[in-house]
């Protein structure tokens, strides 16, 4: 063999990393987070993908003449639970990418702890 990478291996090992991957990002959208505001007052719930499925508020802190205390709950909570889920998919690729790489390679030691921009 003449070192040339055989195209037929490396297009399959490009479907096999496309399917991983897709396989990963399904199982995000299992996954379940939930975060709290104001004591437990306000609890969001996401899933891996950082899509917002709930928001439960306490019937104490809904109060007509202090709206502006509501929605600053509100958006704390969603913001908590957006960066779980992103620390969540995070995890989840990198598992997935590194199981991808050969033996002894890791990803955090070509700096940038694995991959930008996720």
């Amino acid at each position: 063999m003449d070192g040339t990478p055989n195209m037929a291996d490396l297009f399959g090992r490009m479907a096999d990393m496309q399917k991983r991957m897709a396989d990963t990002q399904s199982k995000l959208a299992e996954e379940r987070v939930t975060a709290e505001a104001g004591g437990g007052m306000v609890s969001v719930t996401a899933d891996g993908t950082g899509r917002i499925l709930s928001i439960k508020i306490e019937r104490e802190v809904i109060n007509p003449d202090d709206a502006e205390m509501l929605e600053d709950l509100i958006v704390a909570g969603v913001n908590k639970a957006s960066e779980e889920a992103e620390n969540v998919r995070q995890r989840k690729v990198q598992e997935t990418a590194s199981s991808m790489l050969p033996p002894g390679l890791d990803l955090n030691s070509l700096g940038g702890g694995g991959f930008p921009g996720m």
